[in-house]
This record gives structure tokens, C-alpha cells and sequence, in this order.
């Protein structure tokens, strides 16, 4: 009895370190859309460096302004993520606060896949669905002295149902639950804007849920994200901008503890007294470039990003990628 209890005990230990290798992809697929309009749009096209431009400290600098997004994000063999925004920016308040708030719903058409079986612990054909809704507010100041300050709160749900291909009636379906998340943010400007200076951290929290025939599974995800950056203007209308991300990510359904870090470059030069600007620039490992364009109180700003969030998502869902993100803003200020 004793040497059987002990074999049960061994079996049960073994099976769990299979199932804790199976994949999140209602997470991972966070990275192509809600994980994207932290940063910006403009940011985005040259180098992703939230530390900066993107910098949650400098929201007050978009007093009074709305604005919708859209993006997608398709794969060389055929599978497509898209999602849809919309926030506005108060006019200045108390001490020239401002607050933004945005709500995103990201979807997919039919994934092709190759997740990790939480069964055999290999990766296996499938098939499947996601979603994704969030609602992001953000709370920024200026405090004087060229310094600003700003906090983000997040509230971010996930789906995503898939079954096998080579057995349909595998069925697997992800689901997270939201616990408290946001980040914060510090930036420094130089009085005649020539630099940029930002620190940039990023708290995200879930309750992870994987339900198939076998039953029910609970796990916390947890990923803290920290940029710093800085841009300088080495003549007028050129920017040059410089980071470094470091990602720290635990997942215990998938039984991965990993630490990653990669750079942010980038440069953008404007023209016609900034109503047209262009920019190029690498996102850790994913080139990028975008345009923008004023006309009246409007302004769209444009990004195109090679293989975007590569080195967060992997080959999960393919391995080579085009995504095309536009942000069309309009300035109630302006009269």
C-alpha cells in the first residue's frame, strides 16, 4: 500500500508538470493589441519606447482631445487578430490634471496553432478563438521644474477556446479573471523640449482559468514590466530616441518564470510645422516605422510594425507577422 501510494503520489506529480506547460494564448494575444496602445500609436512607429513619448506622465499633454483606434495583425498563414478603441482626455482640471480613459475589445478569426498540450506536454495542431476587453484610465500632471507624473489603473478580461485538430473533442478553454493592475510613470523634459528624459512601470495581475475534460485549473499570472528611455532633438523637428525594457513574467499554469530584456531606438523628423512627421525605429526585435498627419483639429497617426512582440509571443501563433496600427485624434481644444 505504501509503495502504490507512493506511485500515485509520483503519477499525480507528473502529470501536473505536464499540464503546467500548456500555453496561455488569451495572454499572449494581449501583446498585438492592449499591450500596444499603452505605448501610442506615434511611439510605436519609432521603437515602442514608452519611457518617453509614451509615457503614462505625459497624458496632460492631450488636454481635451478624443480619439478612436483600430489595428490588426495578420500572420503569413492566415491567422488575423484585429481590435477596436476608443477614449477621450478631459481639459485640464486641478493643478492641470488630466485624465484619460480608454476602452479596447480585441477579436480573432479561426487560429491555427500549436499549443503545448496540457496532456502529452507536446506541442500538438489546433484550432481556436479569442477575445479580449479592457478598460485603461490614466491620471497625469505636471509638478513643475520640466517634471511629470502619471498612474495608469487597468481592468483587462481574456477568452480563448480552442480544440484539437487531430481530436475535435479536445476541448481546452482559457479564461482570466481581473485583479488590481496599472503602472506609473516619470518623465522630464528640458525647458526647450530638446530632451526627453522617462522611467516607465508596468503591474499586470490576472487569476488564470484553463477548463477541460479533465476538469478545472487556477493559477495566478503575473508580469512586471519596467522601461526607461530617453529622447533628444539633435536639430528642429527631429527627435532621436533611445530605451530598454526589461520584462519579468510568472505564469503558474504554464509553469514559466522568465525574464527577458531588449532596447527601444528610434527616430521621427517633422515637417510643415509639424502637421506631417515620419518615423522608423526597433521595438526589442521588431522593426517598425508610421507617418502622421494634422489637417484642421484632426490628426492620424499611422504604424506599421514587422513580427510585432515577437519576443513576448514567440511563434505561438506563426512566425512571421505584418501588423498596421491608426489612432484618428480630434482637439477639442484647439477653439
Amino acid at each position: 500500500m505504501k509503495n502504490g501510494a507512493l506511485l500515485v503520489i509520483a503519477g499525480v506529480t507528473w502529470l501536473f508538470s505536464l499540464v503546467a506547460k500548456a500555453d496561455s494564448p488569451e495572454l499572449s494575444m494581449r501583446e498585438l493589441a492592449s499591450g500596444q496602445i499603452k505605448k501610442g500609436v506615434r511611439s510605436i512607429g519609432f521603437g515602442g519606447d514608452g519611457a518617453t513619448w509614451g509615457n503614462y506622465a505625459l497624458v496632460w499633454k492631450d488636454a481635451g482631445t478624443a480619439l478612436a483606434d483600430a489595428g490588426d495583425t495578420g500572420y503569413s498563414n492566415g491567422n488575423d487578430f484585429h481590435f477596436w478603441a476608443a477614449g477621450a482626455t478631459t481639459p485640464l482640471l486641478w493643478h492641470d490634471l488630466a485624465i484619460y480613459v480608454i476602452a479596447l475589445k480585441q477579436d480573432s478569426n479561426t487560429i491555427q496553432f500549436m499549443p503545448t498540450s496540457p496532456v502529452s506536454g507536446q506541442r500538438q495542431p489546433a484550432q481556436g478563438q479569442g477575445s479580449n476587453q479592457a478598460l485603461f484610465t490614466k491620471m497625469a500632471m505636471p509638478l513643475g521644474g520640466g517634471l511629470s507624473a502619471g498612474v495608469l489603473l487597468s481592468h483587462e478580461v481574456s477568452q480563448f477556446n480552442m480544440q484539437s485538430t487531430t481530436n475535435p473533442a479536445r476541448a481546452t478553454q482559457y479564461q482570466t479573471e481581473w485583479r488590481p493592475s496599472g503602472g506609473w510613470g516619470l518623465a522630464w523634459e528640458k525647458p526647450d523640449s530638446s530632451l526627453l528624459i522617462g522611467f516607465r512601470a508596468l503591474l499586470n495581475r490576472d487569476r488564470e482559468h484553463r477548463i477541460d475534460a479533465t476538469g478545472s485549473a487556477v493559477g495566478s499570472a503575473q508580469e512586471n514590466e519596467y522601461r526607461v528611455g530617453a529622447s533628444y532633438a539633435p536639430w528642429d523637428g527631429a527627435l532621436m530616441d533611445v530605451g530598454h525594457t526589461r520584462v519579468q513574467r510568472q505564469i503558474t499554469l504554464s509553469g514559466t518564470n522568465t525574464t527577458f530584456e531588449a532596447p527601444n531606438l528610434g527616430f521621427e523628423q517633422s515637417f510643415n510645422a509639424n502637421r506631417m512627421a515620419l518615423r522608423f525605429g526597433l521595438d526589442e526585435s521588431s522593426p517598425g516605422a508610421g507617418f502622421s498627419a494634422k489637417f484642421a483639429d484632426f490628426k492620424l497617426d499611422v504604424a506599421y510594425i514587422h513580427n510585432m512582440a515577437r519576443e513576448r509571443v514567440g511563434d505561438l501563433f506563426g512566425v512571421n507577422s505584418q501588423s498596421l496600427i491608426m489612432t484618428l485624434s480630434f482637439n477639442a481644444q484647439a477653439h
